[in-house]
């Protein structure tokens, strides 16, 4: 049996459920709640924000994440595009700063076919990557150990965003927001 100690998932099993409902998105309700720590938002523009994981590969694994409503890159307009675009970059700095890594995975899983488990709101995942983040667990267990809570993480890149030019923080349990 394999077995990873993950204290901070407890608060997941605990959730309050809620009635599915086929126009729920996540993506769409989260940036609505006025707790973004709580929710692990870290930081938004005009027309995305920045998601920690909460099933990350590696520490710092962030989403950045339009508000509108699409499964389709296409559909973006040109303003989201380079407001995404910029917000993207930003996350890189501020996850160079947090954690220092040695580089990164970032991509989209578009479709189906692409093996993401939300679709129908496109997201695109920011993995920070370290020399030698490769051990056996993954390749002789198919078990992935994360070395940070999610809380110690979220700490990191949020003091990081809001060190940057233009971030302004709100409140303490808020996400930095760029203007």
């Amino acid at each position: 049996m394999e077995q990873v100690f993950a204290p901070w998932r407890i608060e997941w099993i605990r959730r309050e459920e809620k009635t599915p409902d086929v126009d729920d998105c996540i993506f769409c309700e989260l940036p609505e709640q006025e707790s973004d720590r709580e929710n692990l938002l870290v930081a938004r523009s005009d027309h995305a924000f920045v998601l920690l994981n909460n099933y990350p590969y590696n520490p710092g694994h962030t989403m950045v994440i339009p508000y509108a409503h699409t499964g389709d890159y296409g559909d973006l307009t040109d303003e989201q595009l380079l407001d995404h675009a910029r917000l993207k970059q930003r996350t890189f700095d501020a996850l160079e700063v947090a954690l220092e890594p040695d580089g990164f995975n970032a991509g989209l899983n578009l479709g189906d076919g692409a093996g993401g488990s939300i679709d129908d709101h496109l997201h695109t995942h920011v993995v920070p990557r370290w020399e030698g983040d490769t051990n056996f667990m993954p390749v002789l267990s198919d078990t992935s150990v994360i070395v940070e809570a999610l809380e110690e993480t979220y700490d990191h890149l949020h003091e990081a965003f809001a060190e940057q030019e233009g971030a302004v923080v709100p409140g303490e349990d808020s996400a930095v927001v760029f203007e």
